[in-house]
């Protein structure tokens, strides 16, 4: 399993939010690059960058950002945030993006779902965000009725095979992540998922890696590592299961 630092862009700056709201927003770093390469230099290996300026205008803000990281550091890095139009997944994929996360207009748009994935194929991953156990839309501000497996499995039958599952009401509170759901959604998922929401202890990751769920191939995580609630090396150790203190960072490639 990969550990993916998460870099969350507004105005600019690095920042992290709880539960997706604007106005409970905390400033990390004054530049993205600045927080991108703090984890590169602590051995990070994969990025997972959220343009949260692009979710709110609908379209990118931030590709300039994505440049200056993927040349400057040389990591892969996934990001989302105002992909809503092929132009736009084009865009961020020559901008540097390895993968174009996916929200909203997965789901209300199928023509533009398949325009991107039957262009890109695997490099186009569908973030899969819930409240409640019901997928959550624009932005985490409107929540539908349908359960986050019935939405997999449609985006599968179009040809999506890797997908982002966050759990909102976790999201930002440290909380560590809900097992069982975790569970669930690797029962349902073909291809492979990533994991988004709660982590706030190195022993999260190790309940994760516990679980020994094969299609889930990562963790990511913001607050905690921001706070220092464990470096990126333990983290990678703790996804590995690793003991804590025997010095492996292991993460496969991506």
């Amino acid at each position: 399993m990969i550990l993916y630092p998460a870099i969350d862009i507004a105005e600019g700056k690095a920042v992290r939010l709880v539960q997706g709201d604007f106005d409970a927003q905390t400033v990390y770093a004054d530049s993205p690059l600045e927080a991108a390469r703090a984890w590169v230099d602590a051995g990070a290996r994969y990025l997972h960058i959220v343009d949260l300026d692009g979710a709110r205008h609908g379209a990118p803000q931030n590709l300039h950002e994505l440049e200056r990281v993927v040349a400057e550091l040389g990591v892969p890095v996934q990001y989302g945030g105002g992909l809503r139009s092929v132009q736009a997944v084009a865009d961020a994929i020559a901008a540097g993006a390895s993968r174009a996360i996916l929200g909203t207009a997965a789901f209300a748009d199928v023509d533009f779902l398949d325009d991107v994935v039957g262009r890109f194929g695997e490099r186009i991953v569908v973030s899969v965000d819930t409240r409640g156990g019901f997928v959550s839309t624009s932005g985490w501000t409107e929540t539908t009725e349908l359960p986050a497996g019935a939405v997999i499995d449609r985006m599968q039958d179009r040809g999506v095979r890797t997908f982002v599952f966050t759990n909102v009401d976790r999201d930002g509170l440290l909380g560590g992540p809900d097992l069982d759901e975790i569970r669930e959604v690797a029962a349902v998922v073909r291809g492979r998922f990533m994991y988004s929401g709660g982590i706030g202890r190195r022993e999260d990751l190790a309940a994760l890696a516990a679980l020994r769920q094969v299609n889930l191939s990562g963790v990511i995580v913001g607050k905690a590592l921001y706070e220092g609630r464990f470096t990126i090396a333990e983290g990678q150790a703790a996804l590995a299961g690793v003991a804590a203190g025997d010095g492996s960072s292991g993460a496969p490639a991506p």
